[in-house]
């Protein structure tokens, strides 16, 4: 300690040197020193160290002076609250100071020791005490009025000073609220700007009260009419306070909007800009609150947008060009009266088109007024003469074609673009051709964006633009951004266009396009490199033989092949260009290989060096694929040998992408080379595929199949060593849980080709014993416990496969099968696969109408295991969907004749409907749904529910109005049942039904008023299904049906009843279920139909969720964190009720006495509760709140909380996992 002191008082003393050098070095020390986190001072240093930078701040160097402020900077956290509290008195009061540069330097010396104030919870005491201190002498420094630039200094630090120091230390800020406010009417411009400015940093934290006095005080001062200078002070200053205070300005937007437009009519291009500012800050900020002014600045931003009171837009300016010339000596002499650049109309309909743009952006409901209205005008404004005007014009609109895209993908907005097509072609087509470049780069963008909304609507229109894009790629004084532009647009339109559009233009289109691949900048010639791809696909699409079409690409092929030669050739070059050429070069090959000749086998050596190397792997291995499968059948055999051993070992790798590509790629060449493949040159890829057909990785392994099939229809005799290496890892894909849908297809087709290919280990009968003899193990086993359920049904349909390959096998197989079932000794699993095989086969029709099958699946009905039952069960359906006329009419006898049996013989009937044709049975098995329709067992009315909705979907037009007349029939567990049949029609995927649900399901939505509790729940559950797969079926409804979803999420105090269980009662919440089912609506619209609800009415119900049950609770913190990303804005608004629940759930304990997983309920909840606090966290502005800024704090001080809120914020990134994400299936 005292080696410290010593070496700190040894600098001191060098810093009284009369030597500016010694100075400078002994501060620089002092820096060095105090940077270091080690460093203690003890007090007596501290005030010597604090008094002697002080002092060295009005040294006569400017460079010591400088280092002196540095050193402040560490200072402020190693010394103790009264050596800060003098720094800044000291510092104050040499801002009074008669000296300019004294006072820079101390201003300088406050900013940076109010950017080093503790934001802590620990250091918040000092730097409230601090700022307090500050505030005080700086209100001082502002009333010295002679000096204006100690109140521009004085309004910066304050300003400053709220940007960067705690929220919860703004109370100190208050007093000098008024000082500020008298500034605002200040002769100096500055001086009112940086008012402004302070106004805008204390207005987030600011009581409400003290926000609606400074809204009360704009207001009056502003209905006295103020000088116009004065009133544009006040105007941006609502304009500042809105941008910043949010959602808090909404209160008062009755009384600012009408005081705005008033405004808006004075005769003062700078006081308009202002007001349209203002507009759009509202618009931002309050959405909501703005929506009954929508109407009133939409009409002013569309009548200001074309003020433009000193020039004349002439629609025939080509006719008047001789008048121009005959005038100009008049115009000449008219110049000298009148200058451009005393023209500030063009900040008016900038800031009206701006303001337009908020409106467009934050009102995706209103898209479709907005094409009638809002379009046309900004159409007819491509003709502005200013340039950065025009720029916002283009903006606007490609803001527009943006919100038709992402908002509702054409089902409103689309039709409305696409109408205006030939106009917008029209308007932008003479700028493509001028020499400002920004307007150039405007049109670009809005014709990418216009390409993306509407593809293929420019297809009418390519002549038109060709010469504006061949202008920008060709014209000497073009910027590379602008070619960029041009590139990237181009390659968009040939995306989004059929290649015959091109044809008739390749001629001009190809020169420019080969001089950017030449380009010396690289960024250039990769973008030209994608159009030249494209442009290659042009000159002969997939599949098209040489002259077809009548476009020969023979002239063009010499020019393309060398200029994409070079660059493929070239090493020392971007990795970016390297990958395009060889991509470029691949489609080249792909589509014009018979043009190339002799070229041709030394661009395959060129790829086959690629192949060879790192970097470029990835790349060549996706164009061998290419060229592979190319139509023009490709000579590869020079290149095949080495490559298919290199593509061998790239299966060894650890990179994914690698791996799928070298798969697709062994896929290509087994299929379309096998001729000139050696079964020798395929053993480096059989050695390594067994290792990559494995559970682990599903999707490598079904294309790891997919390449044994090709092997096995290709080059069976490859295969003959298989046994022992790659089919004991097909067997464990097929009896793992994991194989489903196109893995287990592609399982299939391998079995199947196997068996096809006669290889002499690999017979019917060992594939068959291979796939069924886990199942045959003794009951004892543990294999047998541990088989899945879906591992039977993956088993049973390779059987099915196998017999389909081999017919004449199948009569044996099934006898065997049904003698496995009548064996009452055999394991239960034998007998549940062997039921699950004959249903399978029986799928394909291969049983015929055997009585001895139903007499055996009649006979597993009765089965004391639940397993054969069920199994009997979808053996029976299977049989009955290969053998209708056979089976359909016994499973509907059994179904009438035998109610204990119902359930399993409904799931049978169930399969049938869902692949078979039923047109004549339609009546019969309707009615005999309808008898069983009010069954008292739930899970039997469920299932008559789903029979009922897929039998909807094989006649649809028949049969949905007859489910809505059940609704006015029957008992409330009947209207549940049509209910559930409902949702059972709405799937994911595009059916007939759709335009008939469209119309009618508003009719079932009206039992969210039945006075059943249970109808009203399935009803949600119904509409839930529809807002996750079929939105557009009930967003035209949301107005409707939205209060009485809203009404399902309050808690009834006449459903929650008590229950006496012994010594103790127990509550029992009757409305929990249908409370649930209400708020899982909600998350499910949060994602499907945002666009349709009032952000800040949901937020009222999710707030009160935050209080419900426990499930309840974890369903709306999922929603809160949601909500948080979708619309930050509308949840600021709402953040200091929304805060409280939160602090609530976080900071509650369970009771000592609790059992185990009540403890672990309350983590759980805690946890999630955490999440969404995590997921405001992350909006910059949240902190700006009080009560948030405080809970934030508590977080920070709790262990507890602050080691929930880490393991959220690194386990799960604060935001949504997914495991967290929920099933709305």
């Amino acid at each position: 300690m005292s080696s410290v002191s010593y070496h700190i008082s040894n600098l001191l003393e060098k810093m009284t040197s009369t030597d500016k050098d010694f100075r400078f070095m002994a501060t620089n020390d002092l820096m060095l020193e105090l940077q270091k986190g080690s460093i203690k001072l003890d007090e007596d240093s501290e005030r010597k160290v604090v008094t002697m930078l002080l002092k060295l701040l009005e040294d006569k160097n400017g460079e010591v002076q400088n280092l002196a402020v540095k050193c402040l900077a560490p200072l402020v956290s190693k010394v103790k609250e009264p050596q800060v509290e003098m720094m800044v008195d000291t510092l104050c009061s040499n801002m009074m100071s008669e000296k300019e540069q004294l006072r820079d330097i101390s201003s300088m010396g406050l900013k940076t020791v109010i950017a080093e104030l503790p934001l802590s919870s620990s250091g918040l005491t000092l730097t409230a005490g601090v700022c307090k201190k500050i505030t005080a002498q700086l209100i001082g420094a502002m009333g010295k009025q002679e000096d204006v630039s100690v109140q521009l200094e004085a309004l910066d630090i304050l300003s400053d000073m709220l940007g960067s120091v705690h929220p919860s230390t703004h109370s100190c800020f208050h007093s000098f609220f008024t000082h500020i406010l008298c500034q605002l009417t200040s002769p100096r411009m500055a001086v009112r700007k940086r008012s402004i400015l302070a106004l805008g940093h204390l207005v987030p934290s600011c009581s409400p009260a003290l926000f609606s006095q400074l809204t009360e005080h704009l207001l009056t001062e502003l209905a006295k009419g103020p000088p116009t200078s004065v009133t544009r002070t006040y105007i941006q200053c609502l304009a500042t306070i809105s941008r910043h205070g949010g959602h808090r300005v909404g209160e008062h937007l009755e009384k600012l909007i009408p005081m705005v437009v008033k405004f808006t009519t004075v005769e003062d291009d700078e006081l308009r800009e202002y007001c349209f500012q203002a507009f759009e800050a509202f618009i931002h900020r309050c959405p909501k609150e703005m929506s009954p002014h929508v109407a009133t600045v939409t009409q002013l931003c569309l009548k200001f947008m074309t003020f433009d009171p000193n020039y004349n837009y002439d629609d025939e300016e080509e006719e008047e060009d001789d008048k121009m010339d005959v005038e100009d000596g008049l115009d000449e002499e008219s110049d000298d009266e009148y200058s451009d650049d005393d023209d500030m109309s063009w900040k008016v309909r900038r800031s009206s088109i701006k303001c337009l743009e908020a409106l467009i952006s934050t009102r995706r409901d209103l898209l479709l007024s907005f094409y009638s209205s809002i379009c046309p005008a900004l159409l007819a404004r491509f003709k502005e003469r200013e340039e950065n005007v025009r720029a916002d014009v283009f903006g606007a609109f490609s803001t527009l074609l943006r919100q038709t895209r992402v908002g509702l993908r054409c089902e409103q907005g689309g039709g409305a673009s696409s109408h205006h097509v030939p106009v917008i072609v029209k308007a932008l087509h003479r700028h493509l051709k001028e020499k400002n470049i920004k307007s150039r780069q405007g049109c670009f963008c809005l014709l990418t964006e216009l390409a993306h909304t509407v593809p293929g609507a420019l297809e009418q229109h390519i002549p038109a633009l060709i010469p504006g894009i061949v202008f920008s790629l060709t014209d000497k004084s073009t910027s590379s951004n602008m070619r960029i532009d041009a590139l990237s647009f181009f390659h968009v339109l040939l995306l989004s266009h059929p290649p015959q559009a091109f044809q008739p233009h390749m001629q001009v289109l190809l020169p420019p396009v080969v001089a950017c691949v030449e380009d010396s900048f690289y960024k250039i010639t990769s973008e030209a490199l994608l159009v030249m791809q494209q442009l290659v696909r042009v000159m002969r699409p997939q599949g098209q033989s040489t002259t077809a079409g009548g476009f020969d690409p023979k002239p063009f092929v010499k020019e393309v092949f060398a200029v994409t030669l070079k660059r493929l050739k070239a090493t020392d070059i971007d990795q970016e260009v390297k990958e395009r050429a060889i991509s470029c070069m691949g489609h080249m090959v792909c589509h014009l290989g018979d043009h190339l000749g002799a070229e041709l086998q030394g661009i395959l050596a060129i790829f086959l060096e690629r192949l060879k190397n790192e970097i470029t792997r990835l790349t060549a291995v996706r164009t061998i694929t290419l060229i592979a499968a190319s139509p023009v059948k490709i000579n590869l055999s020079s290149i095949l040998s080495e490559a298919l051993s290199v593509l061998g070992s790239f299966l060894r790798k650890n990179q994914r992408a690698l791996k799928l590509s070298t798969l697709a790629c062994l896929t290509a060449l087994v299929t379309h080379h096998a001729a000139t493949i050696k079964p020798a040159a395929l053993e480096p890829v059989l050695s390594e595929l067994p290792s990559l057909v494995d559970e682990s990785d599903m999707h490598v392994s079904q294309v790891s199949v997919t390449l044994l099939t090709c092997m096995a229809n290709a080059c069976p005799s490859s295969l003959a060593k298989i046994s022992s290496s790659v089919l004991p890892g097909v067997f464990g894909l097929v009896h793992s849980p994991l194989l489903q849908s196109s893995a287990l297809a592609a399982v299939l087709d391998f079995l199947q080709a196997l068996v096809l290919s006669k290889t002499s280990n690999l017979s019917y009968r060992q594939l068959l014993k291979s796939l069924t003899e886990p199942f045959h193990s003794a009951p004892s086993s543990v294999d047998s416990s541990t088989i899945h359920r879906q591992s039977y049904h993956s088993v049973a349909r390779c059987v099915a496969a196998l017999c389909s390959a081999c017919p004449k096998e199948t009569p044996g197989t099934v006898a065997s099968f049904i003698q496995e079932v009548k064996n009452r000794g055999s394991p239960e699993s034998a007998r549940v696969l062997a039921l699950l095989c004959l249903g399978e086969v029986g799928r394909s029709g291969s049983l015929g109408g055997s009585k001895e099958v139903q007499g055996v699946i009649v006979e597993a009905f009765t089965s004391t295991s639940e397993e054969v039952k069920t199994a009997a069960s979808c053996a029976l359906g299977s049989m009955a969907v290969g053998s209708l006329s056979e089976y359909l009419p016994f499973l509907l006898k059994e179904i009438s004749s035998q109610p204990r049996r119902q359930y399993l013989l409904l799931h049978s009937l169930k399969e049938v409907i869902r692949s078979s044709s039923l047109s004549p049975h339609l009546e019969s098995i309707w009615a005999l749904l309808f008898q069983n329709c009010e069954c008292p067992e739930e899970g039997t009315r469920n299932l008559v529910a789903e029979c009922l909705g897929k039998l909807t979907l094989v006649n649809p037009a028949q049969l949905l109005p007859r489910l809505k007349q059940q609704l006015k029939a029957g008992s409330p567990v009947a209207r549940s049942t049509v209910v559930t049949a409902v949702k059972f029609t709405i799937v994911d995927q595009p059916a007939p039904i759709d335009s008939l649900l469209k119309d009618s399901i508003g009719d079932f939505l009206k039992t969210l008023q039945d006075v059943d509790i249970n109808v009203r729940r399935v009803t949600l559950v119904m509409f839930n299904s529809a807002a996750h797969n079929k939105p557009s079926l009930i967003r035209g409804l949301l107005p409707k049906v939205l209060p009485h979803l809203y009404r399902e999420t309050q808690i009834r105090k006449d459903l929650i009843r008590e229950v006496e269980m012994g010594p103790f009662k127990h509550t029992v919440d009757d409305g929990l279920d249908v409370r649930k089912a209400a708020f899982e609506c909600m998350y499910t619209l949060l994602d499907s139909c945002l666009e349709g609800l009032d952000v800040l009415q949901f937020l009222d119900h999710v707030e009160e969720g935050l209080k419900d049950h426990y499930d309840i609770r974890m369903l709306t913190f999922l929603m809160l964190a949601r909500l948080v990303s979708l619309c930050p804005a509308a949840v600021l608004q709402r953040l200091d009720r929304l805060v409280e629940p939160l602090k609530a759930t976080c900071t509650s304990k369970v009771k000592a006495g609790s059992v185990k997983q009540e403890f672990e309920k309350q983590e759980e909840l805690r946890r999630s509760a955490m999440r969404a606090v995590a997921a405001l966290l992350a909006v910059p502005e949240v902190e700006r709140s009080p009560s948030m800024a405080d809970f934030a704090n508590q977080i920070r001080t709790n262990a507890d909380m602050a080691s929930i809120y880490q393991s959220v914020q690194g386990g799960e990134g604060g935001g949504l996992g997914p495991a967290e994400s929920m099933d709305v299936n």
